[in-house]
């Protein structure tokens, strides 16, 4: 499914996750893996000639290859890439040349456990600006999960914002290729409506639901609408509790109409941070490069078998 996978990384256990995710992928797929690592310019703008020059990135490349050695080894198709630059832009930039259609990312700050309320808050960060401007999709991968990945269930969040209208259909194509269940969602506040009103509300937002998302949804043969009343972020996660779901599927802004002045919006932010699965962050409308059919447990289908 995924054909061509950049996990941006550091040579620490601060990156284990994702990067546990992205080497699973990689086999899983038969994909080829770059993995990514930018020298950021905490020095300035001469810093990225000296880096180059003084052959630091040549030992950072060194440190990662031995660091990943064993996991490099099981990867058929495997690239250190260490580039001098500003973090968001490397990453971007390599993903293009690349044309990956997925990217990779997981905490990569010492300080993640105690700063994680306010990490990729702030306006700038690699992670928000790479979600904002990314040619794929973004995983993003802070917890533990499952090294052999297995999508059996997964939720996809709306704001009913085109931007969510894209997260939505790239769900039921993965829903689709998968065989998984797949529910969409859409989280109202509950303001000052009293009972009767609410489930009136939550009544016609299943029935608005159905009418938009039901025609992306053919052939998913387990799958259905809810509205749930409370905190967006909140709610998702416990969705993803109740359900045990594999991946949440969600914009990477909210109803912000210029992605060049939309950041992470911060019920992505809380998810991504909390979630015991990944959280996938879509900003346009994405194809999945499919060759093979997966069952619910990740293993190839011929296509005689899907028929």
């Amino acid at each position: 499914m995924f054909k061509d996978i950049v996990l941006a990384v550091t040579p620490s256990a601060i990156c284990e996750n994702a990067a546990e995710k992205a080497f699973s992928f990689a086999k899983l797929f038969d994909a080829k893996l770059y993995l990514a690592h930018v020298c950021g310019l905490e020095q300035g703008w001469g810093e990225i000639e000296y880096l180059e020059s003084s052959g630091a990135t040549a030992r950072i490349k060194e440190n990662i290859e031995a660091y990943y050695k064993d996991r490099i080894a099981g990867v058929p198709h495997c690239e250190i890439i260490v580039r001098a630059g500003i973090p968001h832009n490397e990453v971007l930039r390599l993903a293009r040349q690349k044309n990956a259609d997925l990217i990779i990312m997981g905490p990569h700050t010492k300080e993640y456990t105690e700063k994680r309320s306010r990490m990729w808050g702030m306006a700038g960060s690699t992670l928000e600006r790479v979600s904002q401007r990314a040619s794929c999709p973004v995983m993003i991968v802070t917890n533990q999960a499952p090294a052999a990945q297995r999508f059996g269930h997964l939720i996809a969040a709306t704001d009913f914002s085109d931007q969510a209208e894209c997260a939505v259909s790239y769900a039921g194509q993965m829903a689709r290729h998968y065989r998984a269940s797949l529910t969409v969602f859409h989280v109202l506040d509950k303001g000052d409506l009293d009972t009767a009103a609410l489930q009136a509300a939550q009544a016609d937002t299943v029935a608005r639901l159905r009418e938009i998302y039901e025609p992306r949804l053919a052939g998913i043969a387990n799958h259905d609408f809810q509205c749930l009343v409370g905190d967006p972020a909140m709610e998702i996660l416990g969705m993803s509790q109740r359900t045990e779901t594999d991946l949440i599927i969600m914009a990477h802004h909210s109803k912000e109409k210029d992605p060049e002045q939309a950041f992470l919006g911060s019920t992505v932010t809380k998810v991504a941070l909390n979630a015991a699965c990944p959280t996938m962050s879509v900003n346009k409308h994405f194809d999945l490069r499919c060759g093979l059919m997966y069952d619910q447990t990740g293993q190839a289908v011929s296509a005689e078998a899907t028929a």
